[in-house]
């Protein structure tokens, strides 16, 4: 669609056909990124979720780490949703041993913060950011936010003030997968910052 942002999946692993196909849906022009020389062309970035560790991973295999951190240095828009949140966060308190993180976001999260695999659930969000109605929200493996720093808003929390929603500049972070639930809000939050910073970009 002429006029749309041009946005990357960062697609080394994880739920990266389902960001892709509601982005599509949403009128951006979708790029698959997996190498460095792909993310000079994009307005914003998604990191989906997946296993973070194996992300990781793959970025420094791929030569992906040290420009995708650069790329958030510069202002680059991100949107992390679980484990994309994971590898958003400054600090990961309990990663496997040598796992690192982009960083960009100051938070400190927690892995799997809610158990294994059958202990994923469903509940309903109030996001005052994104107005009514609550966002439903399906928590797979799902990390936490531990600590949230000074320059960093809080958009969600759970009935007993757990944070699974933040964002910092141009940077947010979902502990959830709104792309499974057909939840379009904060991929059209993140669009917004987008096409704020081609606007930017091009002067």
């Amino acid at each position: 669609m002429a006029g749309s942002p041009r946005v990357g999946v960062l697609a080394l692993q994880g739920d990266v056909r389902e960001h892709a196909a509601l982005l599509s849906g949403l009128g951006a022009d979708v790029a698959l990124v997996r190498r460095p020389e792909e993310l000079p062309t994009v307005d914003g970035l998604v990191i989906p979720g997946g296993e973070s560790s194996v992300i990781d991973k793959l970025s420094r295999t791929f030569g992906m780490q040290r420009p995708i951190r650069d790329a958030i240095g510069s202002g680059l828009p991100v949107y992390g949703t679980c484990a994309g949140m994971i590898l958003l966060a400054d600090a990961v308190l309990d990663g496997i041993d040598g796992q690192e993180s982009f960083g960009g976001m100051d938070i400190d999260v927690r892995r799997n913060a809610f158990g294994r695999q059958n202990d994923s659930f469903e509940t309903e969000l109030d996001v005052p950011a994104l107005g009514a109605p609550p966002v439903h929200a399906t928590f797979i493996r799902a990390p936490v936010v531990d600590r949230v720093g000074a320059g960093v808003h809080v958009l969600a929390s759970l009935a007993d003030g757990t944070v699974v929603a933040v964002e910092q500049g141009a940077l947010l972070g979902t502990s959830f997968h709104p792309e499974v639930d057909g939840e379009t809000r904060f991929h059209e939050r993140f669009l917004d910052r987008a096409r704020e910073f081609r606007a930017a970009r091009e002067g």
